[in-house]
């Protein structure tokens, strides 16, 4: 398999994480037009998968270090594999709980409080399974992050006042997407095995960072059929949405854009798994979590979320970024 040597290289991919995890959301914003976002969901999840498993058979199975995918596969301990299995089933409930909320509130209030809270969650969580990095640095970046969410969230506010929408809803349910996905990280994290940095040897028993994708991509794809039915049937705005609807409203087009969103999702999880066996869990996560930024900058810039905000509303999103900026300076120093 292809191993990251490189502290620069590693940071290169947490960067590419997160301007993935920060622009997928525009497919669901570009495909919601036409049909609802539950049936967007299912191709995401498709594309997901896909993804992994291009990655495993090609970077993940080729290069002198560590073990092939299906070597690595066939070796693995259960409780391993059961864990990043595990992880997909958390992420995938956060990340519908997410795409409702963008739904309802839009990207630039579903990530920051969101994704931004997952974020600090996921960082403190992940560095105490993994303890790589520096604590206080690590503490002060993911507090200044805090202080962006909470910014974003009294914008918000005013733009309600403003007679625009009504917030409740779709700050309670970024609430809750934030609460689930600050943990599902660890548990693909602790699935992987160590790498020898002399003789590349991958430690024995656990899973490599591409066969960890994998199956968490499966855990992601299988407990589909579990939440996403559940938002069908039982919607959080809306009428409940057709089974049916999948293939009689949708068009080639649109199943191509759900696939396109998924797998640009997982090329940054990916990467962020890839990079953390250089960077540590804990940095590698809470860099790509800068996202927050990368949404946050789509749906006031592109599709114009705080049109019509009262005056002062500028000046809070853009102390949002401040602090956003500053947090995320901070947890790249902190290695």
């Amino acid at each position: 398999m292809i191993i990251v040597e490189s502290y620069p290289v590693a940071m290169l991919m947490c960067i590419i994480t997160m301007l993935c995890w920060g622009s997928w959301a525009n497919t669901q914003k570009l495909a919601s037009k036409e049909w609802r976002f539950q049936l967007f969901y299912w191709d995401y999840a498709i594309g997901v998968l896909l993804l992994s498993l291009l990655l495993a058979f090609t970077m993940g199975s080729t290069g002198s270090g560590g073990r092939g995918f299906l070597v690595d596969l066939q070796q693995a301990d259960s409780q391993w594999l059961i864990s990043a299995f595990i992880g997909g089933i958390i992420f995938n409930l956060s990340n519908i709980l997410l795409v409702a909320a963008i739904d309802i509130a839009g990207m630039a209030v579903a990530f920051p409080v969101g994704v931004g809270l997952a974020l600090c969650i996921g960082v403190i969580t992940t560095y105490l399974s993994n303890k790589v990095g520096n604590a206080p640095m690590l503490g002060a970046g993911v507090a200044a992050i805090m202080v962006a969410i909470l910014l974003d969230a009294i914008a918000y506010k005013r733009l309600s006042s403003g007679g625009t929408k009504t917030p409740v809803k779709g700050i309670v349910i970024s609430v809750a997407a934030g609460l689930l996905m600050g943990f599902f990280y660890k548990y693909v994290a602790q699935a992987m095995g160590t790498i020898d940095p002399d003789t590349k040897v991958l430690e024995a028993g656990k899973l490599s960072p591409y066969t960890a994708v994998v199956l968490f991509s499966t855990g992601l794809l299988l407990s589909n059929f579990i939440w996403n039915s559940i938002m069908m049937v039982k919607p959080l705005t809306g009428e409940p949405v057709p089974f049916g609807d999948y293939f009689t409203k949708g068009n080639a087009r649109l199943h191509l854009v759900g696939i396109l969103g998924g797998m640009i999702w997982n090329l940054g999880m990916s990467f962020s798994i890839i990079a953390s066996t250089k960077a540590g869990a804990a940095l590698s996560y809470g860099l790509g979590q800068g996202a927050t930024m990368i949404g946050a900058l789509w749906g006031v810039f592109i599709w114009k979320e705080f049109k019509g905000a009262p005056r002062g509303t500028n000046k809070l999103l853009a102390a949002m970024f401040v602090f956003y900026l500053m947090g995320l300076a901070i947890l790249i120093a902190s290695k």
